[in-house]
C-alpha cells in the first residue's frame, strides 16, 4: 500500500473530525447488499412500511389478521429493505481546475474532498466509484467498498493532469450510462460552463432518480478578486492574455460572477439538486462538516 500517496489525499485530522458523521442518503436508494439505508423496494425485512391488498399467489404468512378483522379484507404487511448505496464521484480535471498553488489549488482541494468522502463512504460499507474528466472521460474506477478501492482512487487522483478544456455536459452524459438508478452522484468542479447545456444532463440524472450533489470548488481569488494594480490575466483553457487595472474592473467582475452563481443556484433549486460552494481557502474539515451539518438538517426536514 502506498502510504505516502494516501497521506497526500487523506488528512488524519480531517478524517477524525468527520469520523462520527455518516453520509446518509436523503432519498431512498437502491443497492445490492444488505446494509443500513432505506430502499424503495418492498421486501420482508427490517422496517414496517405499510400495507397492500392481498392478491392470489402472495405469501399468506404476511397477512395482517388484525386488519382483516376490522375491514374483512386481506392485506399484506410490507416492509422497507435496507441496502448499501452506490456513490459515484465525478472529478473535473480540466485546465481551469489547476488554478491556485499547493493545497489551495482547485484540483488538489477537490481531489482531497473526493478522497475523504470516499474513505468515509467505504468505512460505512457502501460502494464508491471514481471518474475523472476534462473534454473526455479520462479514467474510471468501478464501484467498490474495500480499502484497496481507496488506494486505486488515490492513484487515479494523483495521475490527473489538468491541461485540456472542459466539456462537463458531454462527459456527465457518457458517465450516466454507466450508472444504475437511484444512486448518489457527486460532481466536483468549478462549473464555469454553459448552464443550459449542463442543466439538460443534470435533468437526465434526476430522471433516473439519482441524488445529485454538486461541489463547486472556487479559489479565493475568483470569489474576491483581491488583486492590486496592473495585472496580466492568462486564460487557463485558452491562449488569451489580457492586461487590466484591477481596481477598474473589480466591481464589474464581481457583478458578473454573482449573477452567474445566482443562475446556477436557481438551476439547482428547480431540479432539486444540492449545490455546495466551497472556497479553497477554507479548512477542508470545516467545509465537510458544514456540508454534513447542512445535509443532516435537510434529512430532518423531510
Amino acid at each position: 500500500m502506498n502510504n505516502s500517496l494516501l497521506a497526500r489525499y487523506l488528512d488524519a485530522d480531517v478524517l477524525q473530525q468527520i469520523a462520527d458523521r455518516p453520509l446518509e442518503p436523503v432519498h431512498l436508494v437502491l443497492g445490492n447488499l444488505a446494509g443500513g439505508h432505506k430502499s424503495p423496494l418492498a421486501g420482508f425485512a427490517v422496517e414496517f412500511a405499510g400495507h397492500r391488498e392481498y392478491v392470489p399467489g402472495d405469501d399468506p404468512r404476511y397477512i395482517d389478521w388484525r386488519l382483516y378483522h376490522k375491514r374483512e379484507r386481506y392485506f399484506l404487511k410490507q416492509y422497507e429493505m435496507e441496502t448499501n448505496f452506490v456513490c459515484h464521484l465525478l472529478l473535473d480535471i480540466s485546465a481551469s481546475m489547476r488554478y491556485g498553488e499547493g493545497r489551495t489549488q482547485k484540483l488538489f482541494y477537490a481531489s482531497h474532498l473526493a478522497a475523504t468522502l470516499a474513505y468515509s463512504i467505504i468505512r460505512q460499507h457502501d460502494k464508491v466509484s471514481l471518474a475523472t474528466f476534462d473534454d473526455a472521460v479520462r479514467s474510471y474506477v468501478p464501484p467498490g467498498n474495500t480499502l484497496a478501492q481507496i488506494v486505486k482512487l488515490t492513484e487515479h487522483l494523483d495521475a490527473a493532469a489538468p491541461v485540456e478544456k472542459t466539456r462537463i455536459p458531454e462527459c456527465l452524459l457518457e458517465l450516466a450510462g454507466r450508472m444504475g438508478r437511484r444512486e448518489i452522484v457527486m460532481v466536483f468542479s468549478d462549473f464555469l460552463t454553459d448552464l443550459d447545456r449542463l442543466e439538460a444532463v443534470l435533468q437526465r440524472l434526476r430522471y433516473a432518480r439519482h441524488e445529485v450533489i454538486l461541489f463547486q470548488v472556487l479559489h479565493h481569488d475568483e470569489r474576491s478578486f483581491d488583486f492590486q494594480g496592473m495585472v496580466k490575466f492568462t486564460g487557463l483553457e485558452s491562449d488569451e492574455e489580457q492586461m487590466a487595472q484591477t481596481e477598474d474592473i473589480r466591481s464589474a467582475y464581481l457583478a458578473v460572477l454573482e449573477g452567474f452563481l445566482s443562475q446556477f443556484d436557481d438551476l439547482c433549486r428547480r431540479n432539486r439538486i444540492e449545490r455546495v460552494e466551497i472556497d479553497t481557502s477554507q479548512n477542508p474539515a470545516d467545509a465537510l462538516l458544514g456540508y454534513l451539518n447542512q445535509r443532516e438538517l435537510l434529512q430532518r426536514s423531510r
